[in-house]
């Protein structure tokens, strides 16, 4: 390549900064996707096989076997935002249980 005029060089800088941009960019643009998809998941129907399986009710007070102070919401297996009304659940792929909901299969979050 000649350096008589520079484009090679200028040109492969640009295409190492576009591609060091890109590097960066991807990481965020799937987290907000991830979130986007969130919000827009269906909520889990308490009929649902699974759902029945683990004895999930989106009021935990309608549970009659919900421990008291356990909630979705502080179960490791939920990951809504804080403060959300609901979320997603590693249970439940692609659907949202109410953060005040409860099942069979909570565990505390750590820390």
């Amino acid at each position: 390549m000649s350096r008589s005029n520079g484009t090679p060089d200028a040109d492969r800088r640009r295409l190492l900064k576009i591609a060091a941009l890109g590097l960066v960019a991807a990481p965020i643009s799937t987290l907000l996707g991830r979130e986007a998809r969130a919000a827009d998941a269906p909520p889990v129907d308490e009929a649902d096989p699974v759902a029945s399986s683990v004895a999930y009710k989106c009021e935990a007070a309608k549970n009659p076997k919900h421990v008291a102070g356990q909630f979705c919401d502080g179960c490791q297996l939920y990951s809504g935002a804080a403060g959300a009304a609901h979320g997603p659940c590693a249970l439940f792929a692609g659907k949202n249980v109410c953060a005040k909901g409860w099942c069979t299969s909570w565990v505390k979050k750590a820390g």
